[in-house]
This record gives structure tokens, C-alpha cells and sequence, in this order.
């Protein structure tokens, strides 16, 4: 079973590799190969990417800043994430446009969902930056409510770890994987998969989610084809 539309979160962290801030040339490459291999086999694909690994809106508001103004500073590190992983994936052959939730007509088109569909069915990749546009929400729960909007079949959530697990398996070397979950388990069983909103609308909509290592060469490609990987998230299990 393949997935025709998906889409992608990003974590603003994965972009920055080891350097610990920034952003990594290698690892934007090596996710534009695989995101060129999907598309090269028809898939049509979208992305939301994060920004911590320049600014995040949490970090600003617990070191005072006004949680609103640091939210929209996060919501202009999305956008510097996506225009970069455009350039890689224009790099790659693969035609990408960005749009974005909050206008900056020079750099990105405005977000519009029917244009955002149009571009996928012609074989774009449509990246989206500025999270929702509005503070307080963050860019899992802009996965969501877009995964909802362009008809998405699945979320891929691909991260530092290889799926959800019952606890921190960076601290605990007991940690057990989950190959499946409900939503309902996530949620009463507050595992960090993403933010309650977030999975709230992936269940309202019955959208899956499946979490994965964004650093396994080829994953992102074998999520799509729906080969067993990372911890699947489903309306039931």
C-alpha cells in the first residue's frame, strides 16, 4: 500500500545536523534526493518545516519576550528553513514553490489551498512556511490543519528517532518501540509524538500519522511506498 498524497513535517532541528545551530548543506541535499525519488514515482508531496534550529517561540516567551512577538519571530524561521530546502530541491530537479501564511510576496506565494493542490497535482512540491500565521499554534499542529485542507493520505513525521517509544530512549536503555498506536492511545497516554491539538485534528479527520527516522537513507521513500517503518499512528488499532 503506497500513499499518493503525503504530507512531510520537518523539524527545524533536523536541518541543523551536528552543527547544533543553523542549517547543514548535506543534510537539505540528501533530503531533496529522497524527496526527488518520491515525486520521480508520482507521489505528490508537501511539507511543513519548523524553525528550531534558528529561534523558537517557547524558548523567547520562558526567557521573557512576549510569547506572541516570539511566535511570529519562529513563524520567520519556518520561512528561512523553506526557502532553503526549496533551493535544494530546485537543485534536485524537483520544481518547488513555497507559500507562506504570512505575506512576504517577494520571497513566497501567499498560502492558497486550491493553488497549493493545483501545484501538487503538476508535480510540485509545495513547501509551508509561517506555520499557521497565527501565534500560539505550532508547526505540528500547521501539519495537521494542512494535511486536513489539500486532502492529505497521511502526516510523515520524520525525526531524530526511529518512532514512538513508551519513554525517552536517549535516557532509558529499556525503551520500547511501538510499531502502532491509536490515537487515543497517544493522547491519554500523553506520549511526545506531537502536540494534543495536532493529533486531535489527524484524528478528527482520520488522517494517519507515521513517525520515522529522517536520517535512515531512503526512508522517506519507503514511508511512502507503505513499507512497515518508524511507529504508525491510526484511527484504530
Amino acid at each position: 500500500m503506497g500513499y499518493q498524497r503525503v504530507l512531510l513535517k520537518l523539524s527545524g532541528e533536523a536541518l541543523m545536523g551536528d552543527q547544533g545551530y543553523g542549517i547543514d548543506p548535506a543534510i537539505v541535499s540528501a533530503i531533496a534526493q529522497d524527496v526527488a525519488a518520491c515525486v520521480a514515482d508520482g507521489t505528490q508531496l508537501a511539507i511543513v518545516v519548523g524553525g528550531g534550529n534558528i529561534f523558537r517561540g517557547l524558548k523567547g516567551s520562558a526567557a521573557g519576550m512576549d510569547r506572541a512577538t516570539a511566535d511570529y519571530v519562529g513563524m520567520l524561521a519556518t520561512v528561512m528553513n523553506a526557502i532553503t530546502l526549496q533551493d535544494g530541491l530546485e537543485r534536485a530537479g524537483v520544481p518547488t514553490r513555497v507559500q507562506s501564511a504570512i505575506s512576504m510576496q517577494e520571497v513566497a506565494e501567499p498560502y492558497i489551498r486550491r493553488k497549493a493542490i493545483r501545484h501538487m497535482e503538476k508535480g510540485r512540491v509545495v513547501i509551508f512556511a509561517a506555520g499557521t500565521g497565527n501565534p500560539f499554534f505550532t508547526t505540528d499542529t500547521t501539519a495537521a490543519l494542512r494535511a486536513a485542507e489539500i486532502g492529505a493520505d497521511v502526516v510523515f513525521k520524520a525525526t531524530k528517532v526511529d518512532g514512538v517509544y513508551d519513554k525517552d530512549p536517549n535516557k532509558f536503555a529499556d525503551a520500547v518501540r511501538y510499531e502502532s498506536l491509536s490515537f487515543l492511545d497517544v493522547l491519554s497516554g500523553e506520549l511526545e509524538v506531537m502536540d494534543s491539538t495536532a493529533i486531535a485534528l489527524c484524528k478528527d479527520n482520520a488522517i494517519p500519522i507515521v513517525v520515522f527516522d529522517l536520517f535512515g537513507a531512503g526512508n522517506i521513500g519507503r514511508a511512502v511506498r507503505g513499507e512497515p517503518i518508524g511507529t504508525s499512528i491510526l484511527p484504530a488499532v
